[in-house]
């Protein structure tokens, strides 16, 4: 169902205060954060790696971890709530991911390192076989060129696993603008990754 996702937790309002406290210079609200959102971000890294290939190399914990300490290093953002945390979570986690997926390309000849079944929930009812997960990653990039709000809306849903309901909080927007650029942001990844 749409309106179901991670932002469900009942830590929710917990999450923004701490978010708030580390903006105002708590160190303690960092250390505070994490178990609450541990389990999410954890989530979100197992959804990934249902897709990807038996003996993977990278794991959920590891990818968790690595973007929990990227999210930490952020000196720049300003956090607003936890929808917010989690966007910025889900660019982390595609990043890992997709750079993951090229040092796999880079130590195998002809490129048999990036071609994963994806199990692509929120874009296909079924699993794709032999998806290019760095093709899909240069087709958002090359989506976010032509509509930059449609490729922040795909990468929340699918790399974050937001729902339409906390993808429209994190972009301030209706969730039925969130539903028909999705759809949209959809027909044209298919059309470009020769899907459909």
């Amino acid at each position: 169902m749409d309106s179901e996702g991670p932002g469900l937790a009942p830590e929710r309002g917990e999450v923004t205060r701490l978010l708030l406290a580390w903006n105002e210079g708590d160190p303690s609200a960092v250390e505070r954060l994490m178990p609450l959102v541990y389990g999410e971000l954890r989530t979100i890294a197992e959804r990934h790696f249902r897709r990807e290939r038996a003996g993977h190399t990278l794991q959920p914990t590891a990818v968790v971890h690595e973007a929990y300490f990227r999210l930490v290093d952020q000196t720049r953002v300003t956090w607003k709530n936890r929808g917010h945390f989690f966007a910025v979570a889900s660019q982390a986690m595609r990043r890992i991911l997709v750079d993951h997926a090229r040092a796999r390309e880079t130590d195998k000849r002809g490129g048999h390192g990036r071609r994963v079944t994806l199990d692509v929930g929120v874009l296909s009812p079924e699993p794709i076989e032999d998806m290019d997960f760095i093709a899909l990653d240069e087709a958002l990039t090359r989506l976010k060129v032509l509509d930059g709000a449609q490729a922040q809306i795909v990468e929340l849903r699918f790399f974050g696993g937001l729902s339409i309901d906390e993808t429209a909080q994190v972009l301030d927007t209706s969730p039925s603008s969130v539903k028909r650029e999705f759809r949209s942001a959809k027909a044209w990844l298919f059309r470009e990754l020769g899907l459909g």
